[in-house]
């Protein structure tokens, strides 16, 4: 299992099961506990966008190994959480702002949808991490930085 990757997928999946736990928190009104869960959520996916990023830009992404047959499906299944993954990212900074600036009402009712958004995004981050390096062995890695200045 390649370590980046691994480590990644699991900061995105830690940062689920935080939110998980901050919205049964939240539920049973325990309102401080729910407050440190979820930024424990976020550092954790902050964490994830870190090494993600970092590993983009040095190492390079890896393309599917996968059969030709199936690369179409794959792709579009990448696409879509990649729009999945932005939108949250998205929601999600959102939804700590309105918290953090004490705007509750609009939290409440933001932070559920934010929720649902991120736990689909690191289940299909998770089916993204399973099919490149799991279930298929991962094709050709390139850094970004080679990949622009050729070197």
């Amino acid at each position: 299992m390649p370590l980046l990757p691994t480590l990644s997928t699991l900061f995105i999946v830690v940062s689920a099961v935080f939110v998980a736990f901050g919205w049964i928190l939240i539920v049973k009104n325990k309102r401080e506990s729910h407050r440190k869960v979820m930024i424990a959520a976020a550092i954790s996916a902050l964490t994830f966008f870190i090494i993600y990023l970092s590993r983009t830009v040095f190492v390079g992404n890896t393309s599917f190994g996968g059969p030709d047959d199936i690369k179409i499906y794959y792709t579009i299944f990448l696409i879509f959480h990649i729009f999945l993954a932005t939108v949250g990212a998205v929601f999600g900074l959102v939804t700590l702002t309105l918290a953090f600036k004490r705007n509750i009402k609009k939290h409440r009712k933001i932070g559920p949808i934010t929720s649902i958004i991120w736990f689909c995004t690191a289940i299909t981050g998770v089916a993204v991490y399973l099919l490149l390096y799991i279930i298929y062995d991962g094709g050709t890695t390139t850094s970004m930085i080679k990949a622009i200045f050729g070197t």
